[in-house]
């Protein structure tokens, strides 16, 4: 008697992640975005500086005349 492997488990579907830049269900071609023009809107995003890590200046920053400025390049 040959015992046959438990049956596999059916997959989950993966849920769909949203766009976002417009809460969209994001599409295969742009993931994770829903479309060109959502992935633009990102890329402008940071390009201006919206995007931007906050930091703060140390006293050793100061003394060297490091200025840490988003909008400094």
């Amino acid at each position: 008697m040959n015992a046959s492997p438990p049956p596999l488990k059916p997959e989950k579907p993966k849920p769909e992640k949203a766009c976002p830049v417009c809460r969209k269900p994001a599409t295969e071609a742009f993931r994770p975005f829903c479309s060109k023009r959502c992935a633009d809107v990102d890329l402008n995003r940071w390009l201006v500086g919206a995007y931007a890590v906050p930091t703060e200046e140390t006293e050793e920053d100061e003394a060297q005349g490091i200025r840490r400025d988003a909008d400094e390049g």
